[in-house]
């Protein structure tokens, strides 16, 4: 049995007791966890054992004599711990967070945010949730796209306990371009939600012991993902934050590049107000221009965002690069052509 497996079922019991008032019986509780985790079968007395760990880990797990048999549930003790107060500055923050994880709706992470947002709307006096929107409606979020991972939700469950478990997973994903999709052994390391997309970031090479061969692989494009009867020993050389910061967007590479722009006076000040990355240098020209020097994980980061500034920007390093700017120009230059008969 993988290590966490057993905090993962427990994790799992408490968030199945919260959500019933009326309590629920050991075979219940087995069928929900056998559903919920994607477990292949679960013996009763292995959720009894989970309850009992709850208990002796001190929350109020009871038992009462129904109809239906013997039920377990939370006992009051623990609905009258979470007692929940906040400002409404703290609301706002809140529910602005809240619509921007809104691309994760009928994922499993929403379920969390939401229930809590339920448990703080319900805790509070009815003047304070009046004051709140009053002055929530003078505050608005956009730049995130309706979309929703709902048909993905049961990969996404399988994807996350693999994570969690540190399990190999045969999954099926299509690249763009690819007539039929493919199917690969993975090792998962984490969910990044990049402009209301989700990627998993796995190492693809797992029987390479030089060096972690990571990629970013967006949730749309998975078609099957199933976790094998193996498991794996994380990386001790891949840090997800380290690796994630070396890039400007989600394109991964095996190492960033360095990047040198030249922006005229006239574009400086929107590369001043909006940083292309957090670790950017920026040398001021006499003109009011400025250089740019930033890394990134791929020029296609970086080439997109040179082409928005139009001839208010040139790329001037790596020259790979500069060449590969250039050729694409050319070809719009023939694409916008005017061919038509005067």
């Amino acid at each position: 049995m993988a290590r966490n497996e057993q905090l993962i079922r427990q994790h799992k019991l408490l968030q199945l007791l919260e959500a019933t008032r009326f309590g629920r019986t050991l075979g219940e509780l087995r069928d929900d966890l056998v559903s919920d985790l994607g477990l292949g079968s679960l013996h009763e007395r292995s959720v009894r054992r989970d309850l009992e760990a709850l208990q002796a880990a001190g929350f109020p797990v009871v038992t009462v004599d129904t109809q239906r048999g013997k039920v377990w549930k939370l006992g009051p003790a623990f609905r009258g711990t979470h007692k929940i107060t906040a400002s409404v500055t703290e609301l706002i923050a809140l529910s602005v967070g809240r619509d921007l994880m809104m691309p994760l709706a009928g994922t499993p992470f929403w379920i969390g945010i939401e229930t809590f947002w339920n448990k703080i709307q319900q805790s509070l006096p009815d003047g304070v949730w009046e004051h709140y929107q009053k002055y929530r409606d003078v505050l608005h979020v956009l730049g995130t796209p309706a979309k929703s991972y709902r048909r993905h939700q049961g990969i996404l469950k399988t994807l996350h306990r693999a994570i969690v478990e540190h399990r190999v997973v045969s999954a099926e994903y299509q690249s763009l371009g690819t007539a039929k999709p493919t199917t690969r052994l993975i090792h998962p390391y984490a969910v990044v939600l990049y402009q209301s997309s989700l990627y998993i970031v796995v190492d693809l090479d797992p029987s390479s012991s030089d060096k972690p061969n990571l990629r970013h692989l967006k949730l749309d494009r998975f078609r099957k993902a199933d976790p094998i009867d193996r498991y794996f020993k994380p990386r001790a050389d891949v840090d997800v934050k380290q690796h994630l910061s070396a890039s400007i967007g989600i394109f991964a590479g095996e190492s960033p590049q360095r990047f040198k722009i030249r922006v005229s006076s006239f574009a400086a000040a929107w590369v001043l107000e909006d940083p292309w990355h957090p670790d950017q240098q920026v040398k001021m020209l006499p003109d009011g221009g400025l250089i740019l020097r930033l890394r990134a994980a791929h020029e296609m980061e970086i080439i997109p965002k040179v082409l928005a500034l139009g001839t208010e920007a040139e790329l001037l390093a790596p020259r790979n690069s500069r060449i590969r700017l250039r050729r694409m120009i050319r070809n719009m230059a023939r694409l916008y052509r005017d061919t038509e008969k005067k």
